[in-house]
């Protein structure tokens, strides 16, 4: 069970016959929100190869590691190239992947608002958008000097207190980010993507090719392209939370549950229901396992590869 204590919202831990493993949360500086929605610490220390199933989430990440490394691979093409990675800074994308390690992971990831990322990481999201990007490449010295400042650190909370500070910094300098474009996102978030995209380009002020280019400088995909993936994350939330297929199409505005299987199989690379068995259909320990808190973001597999109980499964 969680306990939450001064400065770190939540820690989770466990030690079992495969090892032990542990995550704390905690939330940003009031400065930082709610564009920097949450801070994540973990420590890894497994008898075995551990991966994941991110699924799309509608949130960028930035994932910086001490010393380990983590393997990706795009989940709708699982025997398409990896990329490896020690850090790395996750955009938007409408496909899930897989990230996996050798059993021993240490680090800590910042969960942040698109048009957030835009102002600290001083690009165009649309160069982050659909691939995994590394911190060094993107931020040189200042995300060196920031892993070497976090590695030293003791503590979680003095670990969190470092971002803070470091993150502080480098919205002060970067690009603002559009009232226009925050507007934007905030409806096809508030309304899972079902906002109708010409009507908001419309109420932005702003003509569609330059509302177009706009949310994609500052989120990185296309407004309907969000407004997919916001659609998914709606209809994972429903799915676990027991609504059947059918229902969640319905709820979720896709034309019929095949028209859902679709986008699942294109989204993710497996069907409702096979996602529902590889994350086992057990909210027991969600908190624990999704990273965005309300979210449907993850599925662990310890067992047996993705690819092995889709196939099983058909």
């Amino acid at each position: 069970m969680p306990r939450c204590v001064t400065r770190v919202e939540c820690v989770y831990r466990s030690y079992g016959s495969q090892g032990r493993w542990e995550t704390v949360s905690a939330l940003p500086h009031a400065r930082l929100r709610p564009g920097v929605q949450r801070y994540q610490g973990f420590r890894l220390d497994l008898d075995r190869p551990r991966a994941r199933l991110e699924v799309p989430d509608g949130v960028v990440t930035l994932v910086l590691t001490f010393g380990h490394s983590l393997k990706l691979t795009d989940a709708t093409d699982p025997t398409g190239p990896s990329t490896t990675r020690r850090s790395l800074i996750s955009g938007l994308s409408t496909r899930a992947t897989f990230g996996r390690h050798g059993g021993k992971l240490h680090g800590l990831e910042v969960i942040m608002a698109p048009w957030a990322a835009f102002s600290l990481f001083g690009t165009p999201m649309w160069n982050l958008a659909e691939h995994f990007t590394d911190p060094v490449e993107l931020l040189g010295h200042r995300s060196e000097l920031l892993i070497e400042q976090l590695e030293a650190r003791v503590g979680w909370a003095d670990r969190f207190a470092c971002l803070d500070t470091a993150l502080d910094r480098w919205r002060e300098t970067g690009p603002p980010s559009s009232p226009r474009v925050r507007y934007a996102w905030r409806e096809l978030v508030r309304s899972s993507g079902a906002v109708p995209i010409k009507q908001l380009a419309a109420r932005t002020g702003w003509s569609w090719r330059q509302f177009e280019h706009r949310f994609r400088e500052q989120i990185g995909l296309t407004p309907k392209g969000a407004a997919r993936v916001l659609r998914l994350r709606r209809a994972l939330r429903l799915l676990t939370d027991s609504h059947s297929p059918s229902q969640t199409a319905a709820a979720c505005h896709y034309s019929d549950q095949a028209h859902l299987s679709r986008e699942f199989k294109a989204m993710i690379g497996c069907t409702p229901r096979q996602f529902l068995r590889l994350r086992g259909n057990d909210n027991e320990n969600s908190e624990a396992t999704d990273r965005v808190p309300g979210q449907v973001t993850s599925a662990v597999l310890d067992a047996e590869p993705f690819e092995t109980a889709a196939r099983r499964d058909k």
